[in-house]
């Protein structure tokens, strides 16, 4: 049997892995975003064309997130993990290597492939590995990075990517692809997967495919309308697909022996509005991450370089308070501090639409502030809170979908607060009545993100606290 401190030592190094996978995972997604043009010039591609080394990965995520926890549920997690990170080192090999757009684009979905297991897999090791009233300070050092990563992904890319080139960002991601494939190795726990204990070793492919296909026509479909409208054949077929396969895979979990998702998963209604408050929270927040640059660069005239430190307020602050967040959450429950962290964010969203789109940068992260320390009040508690309300065979399944709709919902954000304001464009007042200033489509983005966050708020009232 294993000492005090070899347990400790054990634990500090999966945490250690987890760290690094998730801070490396966050921060893989968004750093091209700033060296596009420069991919684009370097591989003679279109605007149109390159976006795609962004987009290809998102579908990815989309799709794979619920299906790697659901494998969890069948599979070792450490060989599932350690497989995944391996993935995501091929996919960083490629891209670095490649010659030309089709090969990255390649290269980009291989990356995601992997990747997708991260966040799902990290809460799923959390949750098995902690006892209840220690996961809540894991779960939110595991958020931490995660905050990190998504805000300091651009300019980890851009400064890097324009000093020694764009190749140079994947030849990083390789080598710590590498490094936490070989820690994942040794540091997860060999823990038998639930279906195997029962005997039931039946995987729902058809299920998990239909799943899979919802989320990345829906997304794909809502990444079209920004583009192209909602009402183009891209857009509204890839949505009408998505409906299609959430009739199919509604259908299919009501009528098969062992569905991919047990259907009693969906009456649990702690869970079911856990994942409303994870989809729409984190809907206003990739929305503020997205369209804040591009208004203090449109508006303000600041360089993408200084628009990308208006978000540096808001990523210190989810890096400083989700572990503390967590630990709170593991002592005061969970309920509380959603509550809190909400309101927190309608009201920095509504600064930003009310006061500050179109004024002083300085005032503009200062809500972004506002939108980070509120994330963090949420994420790692909803997640705690999704996870309080499933037994322990329905955690697989039912965290997958759980990270599976933060993808959604940062995409779907993006997307649809994008097409609001493209709308919005030539518009000479705001819907809000008491702004002032000169961007009033910045201004009402920002008013229909409060929307969202209220929305969330309301789906608060269904979870069921266990402090």
């Amino acid at each position: 049997m294993k000492t005090m401190a070899q347990k400790q030592s054990s634990t500090k190094l999966l945490m250690m892995v987890l760290v690094l996978s998730s801070l490396l995972a966050a921060i893989t997604v968004d750093m091209v975003n700033p060296v596009l043009p420069l991919i684009g010039e370097a591989l003679n591609a279109s605007k149109a064309e390159v976006s795609w080394v962004v987009s290809g990965v998102a579908l990815v995520l989309a799709i794979g997130v619920p299906l790697y926890g659901r494998m969890s549920d069948f599979f070792e997690l450490r060989k599932l993990f350690t497989a995944a990170a391996s993935i995501m080192t091929l996919g960083s090999f490629l891209c670095a290597l490649a010659p030309n757009l089709p090969l990255l684009v390649l290269g980009r979905m291989i990356q995601g492939a992997g990747m997708a297991a991260i966040p799902v897999l990290s809460v799923v090791t959390i949750s098995k590995v902690f006892a209840e009233g220690k996961r809540g300070a894991a779960l939110g050092i595991v958020a931490g990075c995660i905050g990190i990563g998504t805000a300091f992904g651009p300019i980890f890319g851009g400064v890097v990517g324009q000093t020694w080139g764009w190749s140079s960002l994947f030849w990083i991601t390789f080598i710590l692809s590498l490094l936490v494939a070989a820690g994942s190795a040794f540091s997860l726990p060999a823990i038998k997967p639930p279906m195997a204990e029962t005997g039931e070793q039946k995987f729902d492919l058809i299920g998990g495919v239909l799943l899979g296909s919802t989320a990345g026509f829906l997304l794909f479909g809502v990444s079209q309308g920004e583009t192209a409208g909602f009402a183009s054949f891209s857009s509204l077929g890839s949505l009408i697909v998505a409906g299609l396969a959430l009739i199919g895979f509604i259908r299919r979990i009501r009528t098969t022996d062992k569905p991919f998702v047990p259907p009693t998963l969906f009456a649990n209604m702690g869970y079911v509005n856990s994942v409303v408050v994870a989809f729409f929270s984190v809907f206003a927040y990739f929305a503020v991450l997205v369209f804040v640059p591009l208004l203090v660069v449109e508006v303000n005239g600041l360089t993408p370089a200084e628009a990308g430190l208006t978000l540096l307020p808001g990523g210190a602050a989810v890096a400083i308070l989700s572990p503390m967040v967590g630990r709170l959450s593991d002592r005061l429950g969970t309920k509380p501090l959603i509550i809190a962290g909400l309101i927190v964010m309608g009201m920095s969203t509504l600064f930003l639409s009310t006061w500050a789109a179109g004024a002083s940068p300085v005032l503009v992260s200062a809500g972004v502030l506002g939108v980070g320390a509120a994330f963090a009040f949420i994420h790692s508690p909803a997640n705690n809170a999704a996870v309080r309300t499933l037994a322990r065979d329905q955690v697989g399944a039912g965290m997958g979908i759980f990270q599976g709709s933060i993808y959604l919902g940062a995409g779907t954000g993006a997307g649809i607060i994008g097409a609001f304001l493209h709308a919005r464009r030539d518009a000479a007042d705001s819907f809000n009545p008491l702004y002032a200033l000169d961007a009033p489509a910045y201004s009402d983005a920002f008013l229909a993100t409060t929307a969202a966050v209220i929305i969330a708020l309301i789906a608060v009232a269904g979870l069921r606290d266990e402090s």
